[in-house]
């Protein structure tokens, strides 16, 4: 039996923040441009071209970036439309390809495999882009081969704003040249150890044998000495498959105290927020669910600008609660649900400048995930008689 070609295309929408603010401030194009948080103590979530020039670089501290660049105009950012920008495009990719995985509020990945027996893979791409640009006037590059890894270097080989087919069988000739950087992975300490062994482009590390790399990176030189030969196996996750967190209490007794329930619902919006941190992702919607004891079930939920953070989820779940509960009736099931994942990576903690509550957060995740999930709760879920 023949087995399908593989053909996997990335997708990136070009400084995605940078584009968005672009488009709504026009003034701002071909200029260094920075969108991050204060001067004094912010980090710049990403930057325009012109300011990558003089060295400024994603999740930099905002202090390095101006001495580099003193010149460069800084953005607050406008979250809410970077959420309705990338919603917008994921859309766009939704109607058109077969299987999809959004892999970040601004990067996609398309399975074509099996496709070509109706269309050319690259053309099809091609459109897809030129569509997306049409529709919301945002830059976006694409790299399309017969995996992911492969795929991802193409579009960072093709930016800003291009496209680039790696063909079949072409995978190790492109890689060759490049440097051994380029892969995921390689942070470094591990790119300073494979120039202690003479080692800078990715064709020298595919010639060197396996038991070296192994003797000198461990179990990670064999899969890097894999990946040089542009081999890479990484499914494309469709987007549907990991789309919500949830959870419910089904209460022993019907519960009637509205104060109880929303101790709850605070207490339980926590718990996937923590889920949702855990698992590196931030949500783009919410959902609260009441089963009341003749089990007629109702639900509401909202689309929201996409967060991890409890104190931006826990007010949109009280809202949803009261649209939703009927004074005074008992309550058998209560439940959250987050959904509209996406990875945000350090994206979705450089939004706004937030660093000491996003170091809050981190504080708080470290004591939960070391003693339980309910080492830490906030006042308005202790009640009576916990201490």
């Amino acid at each position: 039996m023949n087995v399908p070609q593989r053909y996997i295309a990335h997708l990136d929408l070009d400084s995605f923040f940078v584009s968005v603010e672009m488009l709504h401030d026009p003034s701002l194009r071909g200029k260094p441009v920075i969108v991050g948080g204060s001067r004094d103590r912010g980090v710049v979530t990403t930057c325009s071209y012109e300011a990558r020039k003089f060295g400024v670089r994603s999740a930099m501290p905002m202090k390095t970036a101006m001495k580099l660049c003193p010149q460069a105009l800084i953005v607050k950012g406008t979250r809410g439309e970077y959420s309705r920008y990338s919603r917008w495009v994921t859309d766009i990719i939704a109607a058109k390809a077969p299987l999809f995985e959004k892999a970040s509020i601004d990067e996609f990945y398309i399975d074509l495999t099996g496709m070509d027996k109706y269309f050319d893979p690259f053309e099809w791409t091609i459109a897809l882009r030129k569509e997306i640009m049409e529709q919301t006037q945002l830059p976006i590059s694409f790299g399309l081969a017969t995996n992911k890894m492969v795929a991802k270097i193409a579009t960072d080989e093709a930016k800003p704003n291009g496209y680039l087919f790696v063909k079949p069988g072409m995978e190790k000739d492109f890689l060759a040249p490049l440097p051994v950087n380029k892969f995921s992975g390689v942070g470094e300490h591990t790119y300073k150890k494979l120039q202690e062994m003479d080692i800078y482009t990715i064709q020298q590390l595919s010639e060197t044998p396996v038991f070296v790399l192994e003797k000198k990176l461990g179990k990670y030189g064999p899969e890097l000495w894999k990946k040089s030969q542009g081999i890479h196996e990484s499914a494309v996750h469709p987007y549907y498959e990991s789309k919500s967190i949830s959870t419910e209490n089904t209460f022993e007794e019907n519960k009637t105290d509205e104060a109880f329930l929303l101790s709850e619902l605070v207490r339980m919006t926590e718990k996937v927020a923590y889920e949702l941190r855990q698992d590196k992702k931030l949500a783009g919607c919410i959902a609260v669910k009441i089963r009341y004891p003749d089990f007629e079930t109702t639900s509401r939920q909202t689309t929201i600008d996409y967060t991890m953070r409890d104190d931006e989820l826990i007010p949109v779940a009280i809202d949803l609660f009261n649209q939703l509960y009927r004074k005074g009736q008992p309550v058998r099931l209560l439940g959250v649900r987050l959904s509209e994942l996406t990875g945000h990576v350090l994206q979705g903690s450089l939004f706004q400048d937030n660093g000491k509550r996003d170091e809050l957060y981190k504080a708080i995740d470290a004591v939960k995930s070391k003693f339980g999930k309910t080492a830490l709760k906030k006042a308005r879920t202790v009640r009576g008689g916990e201490g």
